[in-house]
């Protein structure tokens, strides 16, 4: 009698081949923010593994162009203008996507928003409500409303975009990183509160990465230096560094992994 493990044993899952784990066809995949940076290359990625994706983002014109890019492509893609920041419009991805897809499978909460940069002293009361609108309420809006689609669907996965900010906060970013930390611990409850029905929840924490969101600070020499002088790979990210690590956790590759804190910063919080 053998003591190895093997296919009749009921702890030892089925041998699958890796790499078709981290396919997606069948998926419905909503990106918000997926119209540039970070957000447009986690849309692609998924769409390039097979998903159907529903791109959001607040200028029409810059939906349109990117799902044009995509759909040029032979992916099978949507688009609809919203404000992440109004619970309506995160309501109204969900129900267009359902609508469009019959179903959705992956949220990569990505839209986020930071108005303002120095101390906390000079943040206002519309600062803080515009940053934690976007950046918490948004996602947690969109979840919410999903989650029932989601659960019909035998489960899904949620992957929020957060910051390093949200571990360590960021000079001169203080509401933002408040927002960051937030959306990390938002993470941790949806994983919590959700596994049971078969929903996993992981966050992405961003370094400096190279994208127009993030441009007055890569673009400042003191700054960049002081980072890439900290970091074990002295690089600035790009979109396609975040979009790797979505594509995964957004997998069934990633079927055990939930709640669980990601940084791609080139090991600056190392």
């Amino acid at each position: 009698m053998s003591t190895s493990h093997d296919a009749h044993d009921p702890l030892t899952p089925a041998r699958v081949d890796p790499l078709a784990r981290l396919k997606l066809d069948g998926k419905v995949a909503i990106v918000t923010g997926g119209t540039r940076g970070i957000g447009l290359s986690i849309a692609t990625t998924l769409a390039r593994a097979g998903a159907r994706v529903a791109i959001s983002s607040r200028k029409p014109e810059h939906v349109d162009a990117a799902v044009l890019a995509l759909q040029a492509e032979g992916h099978s893609v949507v688009g609809f203008p919203a404000n992440m920041g109004k619970a309506a419009d995160a309501h109204e991805v969900a129900a267009r996507t359902v609508e469009h897809f019959d179903g959705i499978d992956i949220i990569v909460n990505n839209a986020a928003t930071n108005p303002i940069f120095g101390p906390l002293q000079h943040a206002t009361d519309e600062a803080f409500d515009k940053i934690f609108a976007v950046n918490v309420k948004g996602p947690l809006e969109l979840c919410r409303t999903a989650h029932a689609v989601m659960v019909e669907r035998g489960g899904g996965a949620i992957v929020n975009i957060a910051s390093i900010g949200g571990v360590t906060p960021e000079a001169g970013l203080g509401l933002y990183s408040m927002s960051k930390a937030a959306l990390v611990s938002l993470t941790k409850v949806m994983a919590q509160e959700w596994g049971a029905d078969g929903i996993r929840a992981n966050v992405i924490c961003p370094g400096l990465i190279k994208t127009k969101f993030s441009q007055a600070l890569w673009q400042d020499a003191q700054i960049t230096d002081k980072v890439l002088g900290h970091q074990p790979i002295p690089r600035i990210g790009v979109p396609d560094d975040v979009a790797g690590l979505a594509l995964f956790l957004a997998s069934d590759a990633a079927s055990y992994c939930t709640g669980g804190v990601y940084m791609v910063d080139g090991g600056y919080l190392s």
